[in-house]
Formats: structure tokens, sequence, C-alpha cells
């Protein structure tokens, strides 16, 4: 077997990995339009995985509840109610028994499986491929058994696991390999949406972590292709059916029209917060109740199905169809108690199905959400201030007469409102509502509602629904920008080994004999177990002769209870140096046992610091050199 394609160890997690040719591989790293070639093969094979999953989705939902063939699951009236019941519990114990099994196989060895954000963040996108297939296969699983949870999420890590994939089979170089997981990601979205614009700005603003010239081009290149290979493989019907300008405002938007999409759009930052924290309380009572970890879907489900029956079955999976229906300007209008019920049961499914066990996203269920937030702004609207509005309740398409809005066109605001909220992306979120609806005069209200949803959740709560989770786990990742390298410039890495140490005993006179003005300036000092004492300044120490002729060596021993760790990176040791006022600190092996193993300066410290920002800032901007 030739060595260029022999499968060798480096991918994540130990996994078998097939190098390509190395003029291939050159090809690639060497070039721009290698680069942008790979892209477009990343989004080509996004869009036929996501119509993939797509399609096995489909599949399972009509066989579990009997649906006609295209029939959407949340969108259907005559699903018999016992399959409403069982069908979400059924998929949560396959879920639950296919998590027990894998459990058993990797034993103590099962790590937990990195998203792309994540990837980015902290592992310069390396991605377990295996890792990534597992939990799309079980978000399939989720949300075709009825589970109130997206495709989103697991169409992103399978696209960016296989991106990720790809690129460490090209050895490509860390800022490379982010921007290749970033296309596959982009590739994802725009497939599920038929949205190149969304994918691509879902990449820069949630993947990568930045839009610069350098990752224009492939990520819009890979975009583009996963959105026309999706849309050749499956067809896509357009959420909302707006055959009409009027259909969404009753006269040309002005001014005034920007007042109401404000207040929506701080009203769904307050509805997004209260939906991230459901999730964690429904997580925290699952775990109050000592369950079993997989029986918890199979409960979890089946709360799903009791909610499902005593509401609508429009709370069932992720809501694509009954979105539809909602963005459908024949479908006749609700009572703001119908809309409230829906929304408060939709949004209590998706916390109990995503807290309960099951795999998947809120990327679709806020989109839904929003919209029926949308929907009952409109109402509320109408009701509170007639005078203004001009109607006297949710009228279909009459809208509010003193602003130019419909409500439809309040439910494509607050789609996009309550979607920035809770998965952030701010433009993300406006490319999606002008994509779906082609107004720009809508576009440009739905910016004013993302912007002020994003500020009020940025300044209020401080995550999206996915840094949030992070934030759980004990990371402190606010978004894909590169820190991984950060954690990997340690101060173990950088300090010197070579650190002579005297012991804290030391009578004065002697240690001024070995130690003349002129040696190093600095010296670690041990007590009688060789634990780390302090620092004593071979000036300071000189000095003290001539202050005091009885003075003690320990009188100039300094920092004794400040040093540094070798775990610590260059961003805490710098904090380290400026509270303690000091130009080096000692290095331990641990706060226990404190045995001296190094010695790091903090200009040393600075300078490689400063390095590698000034490194990251050239990959961002494409400076190669």
């Amino acid at each position: 077997m030739n060595s260029e394609t022999a499968p060798r160890r480096g991918s994540p997690a130990g996994q078998l990995l097939v190098h390509v040719p190395s003029r291939l591989r050159a090809l690639v790293r060497g070039s721009e339009a290698g680069l942008v070639a790979l892209a477009a093969c990343v989004g080509a094979i996004a869009g036929i995985a996501v119509s993939a999953m797509s399609l096995a989705t489909q599949g399972l939902r009509e066989i579990l509840y009997r649906l006609p063939h295209g029939a959407r699951l949340s969108a259907s009236t005559d699903v018999a109610p016992i399959l409403i019941l069982v069908g979400p519990a059924v998929g949560g114990l396959i879920l639950g028994l296919i998590a027990l099994g894998l459990a058993r196989r990797r034993g103590s060895l099962q790590q937990p499986i990195v998203d792309p954000i994540e990837a980015n963040a902290l592992h310069g996108g390396r991605l377990s491929l295996k890792g990534s297939a597992a939990v799309a296969a079980q978000n399939v699983i989720s949300n075709g058994s009825g589970a109130s949870v997206g495709l989103e999420a697991g169409y992103t890590q399978i696209c960016a696991g296989i991106a990720s994939r790809l690129g460490l089979s090209f050895e490509m170089r860390r800022s490379d390999l982010r921007t290749l997981v970033g296309c596959g990601s982009a590739a994802a979205i725009a497939a599920a949406f038929g949205a190149p614009l969304t994918g691509a700005f879902y990449a820069f603003e949630l993947i990568i972590g930045t839009y610069s010239i350098a990752t224009l081009t492939p990520v819009v290149v890979s975009a583009l292709c996963g959105s026309l290979v999706a849309k050749a493989l499956v067809t896509q019907s357009p959420l909302v059916t707006a055959n009409g300008f009027d259909v969404l405002t009753t006269r040309a938007v002005s001014g005034i029209d920007t007042l109401p999409s404000l207040a929506l759009g701080f009203a769904c930052a307050g509805l997004g917060i209260l939906i991230m924290r459901g999730v964690t309380l429904v997580e925290q009572g699952v775990r109050a109740t000592r369950l079993p970890a997989f029986l918890a879907p199979a409960i979890g489900g089946l709360c799903v199905g009791v909610l499902a029956l005593a509401v609508s079955p429009q709370i069932l999976s992720g809501g694509h169809g009954a979105l539809h229906l909602h963005l459908d300007t024949n479908m006749p209008a609700m009572g703001f108690g119908a809309l409230a019920l829906l929304f408060v049961a939709k949004a209590s499914a998706s916390a109990i199905s995503i807290g309960s066990g099951f795999r998947g996203g809120l990327f679709f269920a806020s989109l839904f959400l929003g919209a029926l937030a949308g929907k009952l702004f409109a109402a509320l609207m109408a009701e509170a201030i007639p005078a203004l509005s001009g109607v006297h309740g949710l009228s279909g398409l009459e809208g509010l007469t003193f602003f130019a809005l419909t409500p439809l066109a309040y439910a494509v605001i607050g789609m996009s409102a309550l979607a920035v909220a809770v998965i952030g992306g701010p433009l993300t979120m406006t490319f999606l509502a002008l994509e779906l609806t082609g107004s720009f005069p809508i576009t440009g209200l739905v910016l004013v509602a993302v912007i002020a949803s994003s500020m009020t959740v940025r300044k209020t709560f401080g995550y999206s629904f996915a840094t949030w989770r992070f934030h759980l786990r004990g990371e402190s990742i606010r978004s894909a920008h590169d820190i991984g390298w950060i954690r990997s410039l340690t101060v173990g890495a950088l300090m010197r080994r070579e650190v002579e140490t005297v012991p804290v005993d030391m009578k004065l006179c002697d240690f001024l004999a070995a130690h003349p003005l002129g040696s190093p300036s600095r010296v670690v000092m041990v007590d009688k177990e060789g634990r780390y004492a302090g620092i004593v300044l071979v000036p300071e120490a000189h000095a003290l002769v001539t202050a005091d002729s009885e003075a003690s060596l320990i009188e100039a021993m300094r920092y004794t209870d400040v040093f540094l760790t070798a775990g610590m990176n260059a961003k805490q040791a710098a904090s380290a140096f400026d509270s303690a006022e000091s130009e080096a600190l000692a290095v331990v092996d641990d706060p226990v046992s404190r045995r001296v193993i190094g010695l790091l300066t903090e200009s040393h410290t600075l300078k490689r610091y400063s390095e590698e920002l000034d490194r990251q800032r050239r990959a961002i901007m494409g400076d190669a050199a």
C-alpha cells in the first residue's frame, strides 16, 4: 500500500485517517483555488447528507405514525391518538437503549462528542467523524419519533464532521481547517432551508466566529453547492407563501413601523431566555429523579405525547409542517388564547425533549415559536390599542391599520427575533427572512428586531443556547473564536526549568556570598520539605546588610503565597503577574505539594502571547506568511 494513502493515526479519538497523495495535498494547501475546490466538494457532500437525513426522518415518521407519503407530522390532523401518545416514547426508548449499548461498549473511554462551535473554538476544527455520525443518527431517531427537536443540529454536526475529516486528510493548517468546518456547517444550513446567504452567515457568525475576505469565497461556494444539490435531490416548499406584497403590509412601510418591531424584538429576547432556562430546569429535574439514563428519553417522550394529545400535534417533531401552516396566507386566524396555549405547549415540549435526553437542537423550534410569538404580539396589539390598530382582534390579513404590518409580517419578524435570542447570529436570521420573503422593507424591520433581541440577551443573559450549554459544562466558550491556542500556550511550555533553589533557613551572609550583585537577580526559596516558600530578589537581600546588620534572609522573601502551575495558560499567567506586581513567579507542580519545577518571567510570557496573537490575526486576514 502506498504510504501516502495508508491509514494513519492522527484524527480525533485516535481514529484511522487516510491521507491524500502529497501532490494533491500541496495543491489544496498552497492555493486559494484548491481550498475553494475542496469547499465545493464539501458543499456537495453536505447537500447529499442533509437530503439523506431528511428522507430518513420523514420515512421514520411515516412508518411510526402511519402518515401518507410526504405528509408532515406537525401539520397532520388525522393521526390516531394512541400513536400521538406513544410515538415519542417509543423513539425515546430506542434512543435510550442505543445510548446504553454505546456506553457499555466504550466503557470508561467514552468521551463527550465535540460540536462544530467547540471544535473551532478549542480544537482547531478537529471533530470525530464517528461521533458526528452517531449524533446525526440519534437526531434522526429523535426527530423522526416526534420529539420536539430540530434536525439542524444533526445536519451541521455530520457535515462539519465530514469537512473536518477531509481537512485532516489534506493535513490543512489550523486556520484553513476551521474555515473548512465552517464550510460544512454553511452548506448544511443552506441545504436545509434552500438559503445560501443564511448558511454562509451562519458559518461566519456562529461556527468560524468572524467574517473575512479569506473565508468569504470558500464558505459562500460551499453554501451554494449544498443548496443546489439538496434542491436537486429533495423537493422543498417555501415556508412563506407570500404571493404579493399586500399579504405582508397594508401600505408602504414607514419609520413608525420600527416601533412595534423593536418592541417585538425585546419581547422575543425575554421569551428566548425563558426557553433556555426551561431546558436547564428540566435537566435538573430529570437528574433529581435519579431515573436510569436510558429511561429518561422514554419518559420525556411520553410527556411530549401527552402534551400533543392535549393541545395539538403541531408541537411534535421540529414543526416544519406547523410553521408552514402558520405562515400560509390562507390559514384561518387563531384566537389569542389558542395561540398562547400552543406557544406554551411547544416551548414545554422542546424543553422536555432536550432536557430528557433526546438529540437535537432548538433552531427550528425557535423559528416556529417566534412565528407564534409574532402572531401573539399582533393579536395583543389589536386588542390592547384598537384606536391605533383599527381592529379589535386578530382578523386574518386585514392587519393593524395604524401600522403597515399584517399578522404574517409580525410572524416573520418574531420568527427571526426569537431565533436570534436562542441560536444567535443576527445577520443569519436577517438573511433567512430576506430569502424566505424576498421583501427588503420587511427585512429592514427584521434587522431592527434581531438587533434589539440580540443585544438584550447578550447584556442580560450573556449566552446563546449553545454557549449556555458550554457554560453549564464549565467551558468558558462565548463564541467560535479560536481560543484553543491560548490553552495550548501553557506555563509548562513557556517556563524555564533550570531553577536554582536555596533553603529558607540559609544564613544571610552565606546567601550574599553565593549570590553577589550581578548574579541572577531572583532566587527561589524552599522550606525543609522542599516546598515553595517564596522568592528573594538579590539586590534587596544585599540592601538588608546596609540597613540592618541583624537582618535575616526571610525579611527579603516575597511572593510567599503567589505562584503559577504548569497547567495555567498564558492569559492566566499574565493576570497573575499583574495581580502580584511581579516580573517573575515560580512554577510549582500543584498547590498542595508546591514542589518547584520552573520559573517564568512576565516579559517572556507577554512576548510569546503577542506573537501568537499576531499569528492568529494574520491567519484571520488570510496572510499565510
